[in-house]
């Protein structure tokens, strides 16, 4: 077996920072952490790459096994590697986000590793780097936001735009004018209206959208030039 002999061997983890919305707030998905160091303590969701998979079949793996989710948008960030990060052993550890419509996934969630959401801005303090890394997540999720489409991953299909709103400002973590918002991205003609009103928070109701999926492919730059106009 040839080997790089007299190179160093470092182990490689994943972290996953998985970013949820209820309809009123972004929050954050964490775990107890089962081993010492820090054990008991809040972390992400995180685990060892095997010796026979990749980073990304790794972090489906071990978002699966901690929180019982699986088939949600999951992607790749960074990698972690200052030499202390794990006071144990080196450890590389490369950083995924997940984003998902909190009630869509909640019967699939399981409690095996204490599993618990929290808002975004009144979170514990988490082990080792993870607080960098959750920074760096909302850095990435607010870029990707104004690029693509990814924060419909955390609304269900039909939503409402004051819901829509909700989620700019959490994402972003500004206020964002009401009647400004509405009529900009309504403006774009990437939503499609629906007869079909929700009720819940007045008798007058708001009417359901949903994405244009295939007007946004065609015309992605209208949802592009939305973003610096509302100031996000």
């Amino acid at each position: 077996m040839i080997e790089y002999s007299g190179q160093p061997h470092y182990l490689v983890a994943v972290d996953c920072i998985v970013f949820g919305f209820d309809g009123e707030h972004l929050k954050i998905l964490l775990v107890k952490r089962g081993l010492e160091p820090e054990i008991n303590k809040w972390s992400l969701m995180g685990g060892f790459v095997g010796a026979n998979e990749s980073p990304d079949d790794a972090a489906n793996r071990v978002l699966k096994k901690m929180t019982g989710l699986e088939g949600v948008y999951l992607e790749q960030m960074q990698i972690y590697g200052e030499p202390g990060r794990d006071p144990i052993e080196r450890t590389l550890s490369v950083g995924y986000f997940a984003l998902i419509d909190i009630h869509k996934y909640e019967a699939q969630l399981n409690d095996d590793y204490e599993a618990e959401w929290f808002l975004i801005n009144d979170r514990p303090k988490l082990i080792f780097d993870h607080d960098q890394m959750v920074a760096d997540a909302r850095k990435k999720l607010r870029y990707k936001a104004a690029l693509h489409p990814i924060l419909f991953e955390m609304l269900p299909k039909k939503f409402t735009i004051p819901q829509l709103h909700i989620l700019f400002e959490e994402v972003n973590d500004t206020k964002i004018d009401t009647r400004n918002f509405s009529r900009k991205i309504t403006s774009t003609g990437l939503l499609i209206k629906l007869a079909e009103k929700d009720r819940t928070g007045s008798k007058k109701g708001a009417f359901y959208f949903k994405l244009d999926k295939k007007k946004y492919n065609a015309n992605s730059q209208a949802f592009l030039n939305l973003m610096p106009n509302l100031k996000i």
